[in-house]
Order: C-alpha cells, then sequence, then structure tokens
C-alpha cells in the first residue's frame, strides 16, 4: 500500500494553507499556483477537508479557505483520512479475517503492526509541526544497512 495522490495533495495544500496569517482567506487557486498542484482536485479534496471540519470557506469575490482549528490540533491523521477512502496496510477486516473462516494469513501481524506505526507516525504530527520544520524522517539510510 502506499498513500495516495489524494492524501499527499491535501497534506501539501493544508501545509500551505498553515503557513499563510491567521484568518486569512485564501484562495484553491493560489495554493495550486504555490504548490504546482492541479486545481481542479484541490477543489474535489477541499470538499471532503470542509465537511470534516478542517477548513471553513466563504464564497464571493473575496472569498477562500481558511483553518477551521488551530494549526496545532489538526493532525496529519485527520487530513489524510477525511480524504482517503481508506489507509491501510492489510487486506483483510480484523473483524473477518484474512482467510476463510475468519483465519489471519501467515504475515497478517507484520502488516498491521506497519499500519499501527503508520498511523501513530500520523497521529503524532500536527500542521503546525510541519509548518515549523519539526519532522525529521527517523531512519536515516545509513540506518538501513546496518
Amino acid at each position: 500500500m502506499r498513500l495516495g495522490v489524494k492524501g499527499r495533495y491535501a497534506v501539501t495544500a493544508m501545509v500551505d494553507l498553515s503557513g499563510q496569517p491567521e484568518g486569512r482567506l485564501v484562495t484553491l487557486s493560489d495554493i495550486a499556483h504555490r504548490q504546482n498542484l492541479p486545481l481542479a482536485y484541490l477543489e474535489q479534496l477541499f470538499v471532503k477537508l470542509r465537511r470534516a471540519g478542517l477548513v471553513e470557506s466563504t464564497r464571493g469575490p473575496q472569498g477562500g479557505y481558511r483553518l477551521a482549528k488551530e494549526r496545532q490540533s489538526i493532525r496529519i491523521e485527520e487530513i489524510i483520512c477525511a480524504v482517503e477512502e481508506g489507509l491501510t496496510f492489510t487486506a483483510c477486516s480484523t473483524r473477518k479475517g484474512c482467510l476463510s473462516p475468519g483465519a489471519k494469513c501467515l504475515t497478517h501481524d507484520l502488516w498491521q503492526g506497519l499500519d499501527n506505526h503508520v498511523r501513530r507516525y500520523l497521529h503524532l504530527h500536527t500542521l503546525d509541526d510541519l509548518s515549523n520544520g519539526r519532522v525529521h524522517a527517523s531512519l536515516q539510510s545509513r540506518d538501513m544497512h546496518t
């Protein structure tokens, strides 16, 4: 499983929005231009972000979007879950199991553990962390070779 383009674009757009002066309305075309993202795609994503209560919008010539909450309280996990249909590394439901009748496949626990780590990582980081450069990769490529 890899994070879909919806999640990546949504996080990028939300970080851009969080970097604007507080309360300022920002148009999606401004975000699209600054981040080199497709405007039509952002329009679809921001409908979902608004429904999730992460952004507010104002219509009209002076309209645009702003964060609906403090950037310190918006978790990256919330953004991704608002726009992605599902974020999981396992191919089965924990209730039903991978195999019939309700049994787990041989690698289920590996993928479930990875899923738990990714969700925790995304839950621990906020828009404020990203905006202020407080998110760093925990494994360096040299660590992978030891």
